[in-house]
């Protein structure tokens, strides 16, 4: 019996392997809602760049799907998460190999994404320069796509946009008060619900959340992170040179 935590992609290719012989906690698209009341900014700024990008988002928790509040977006934290995003490096570990993805599949998708209308990168897209890291791994800067709500939404593009990338990958969508149902619908169609976070202290927005969504963990509070896993692992040892 194999006890397997990890990509999706991976944990099909092994079940075949092993002929279901296997335990699988495998990864989920997993979301993040920053909610009306805005405060602690520089430390929710620092968290979403965490949860995103720590060991180049390869974590079955990590954040794939930022919703932000209008009111978020107009304090800047987008800025704020592109600048964290950009101090990320090979050389001190806070950008790494990928193991799943290659450059090219990454490039595939984003430009795939990027063919929805009004859609557009916000920072990265572009492979690192100056590495020695062999083509079989990938090497990505941490990356950020702009969605609208009303395309995530539709039928025609839902499975693209929220298709996972084990690797330093999001998507980031802004909405208004009146627009949160359709963040729930969005929600309610993914297909994997491993964690998530709701970022607020407004309890019936915490309330309206939790009581239309469901997940194997749920983080709430100004404070929420879709993960807990740490940013440096162990085998960063054998990515010097790269």
């Amino acid at each position: 019996m194999l006890q397997f935590t990890g990509s999706s992609k991976v944990a099909d290719h092994l079940a075949v392997l092993t002929k279901g012989k296997i335990k699988v906690e495998d990864a989920g698209f997993d979301w993040k809602i920053l909610g009306p009341d805005v405060f602690e900014m520089d430390f929710v700024a620092y968290t979403c760049d965490q949860d995103a990008y720590a060991m180049s988002g390869q974590k079955c928790s990590a954040q794939s799907i930022l919703f932000v509040h209008e009111n978020w977006a107009k304090k800047g934290i987008i800025e704020k998460l592109k600048e964290l995003a950009e101090k990320r490096n090979l050389k001190d570990y806070t950008n790494t190999p990928l193991m799943s993805w290659k450059n090219g599949q990454i490039l595939d998708h984003i430009k795939k994404i990027l063919e929805i209308p009004d859609s557009k990168v916000l920072f990265g897209g572009k492979e690192l320069k100056d590495h020695k890291i062999p083509s079989i791994y990938g090497a990505f800067e941490p990356t950020a796509v702009y969605v609208p709500l009303k395309e995530i939404v539709n039928e025609k593009y839902n499975k693209l946009v929220t298709t996972e990338i084990f690797g330093p990958f999001q998507i980031i969508s802004t909405y208004r008060d009146y627009e949160l149902e359709v963040i729930l619908n969005i929600l309610e169609k993914m297909d994997h619900h491993l964690s998530a976070a709701v970022v607020s202290n407004d309890q019936n927005f915490l309330n309206h959340i939790l009581g239309n969504t469901v997940n194997g963990t749920t983080y709430v509070g100004i404070r929420a992170r879709t993960t807990g896993a740490p940013q440096n692992h162990w085998f960063l040892k054998f990515t010097k040179g790269f």
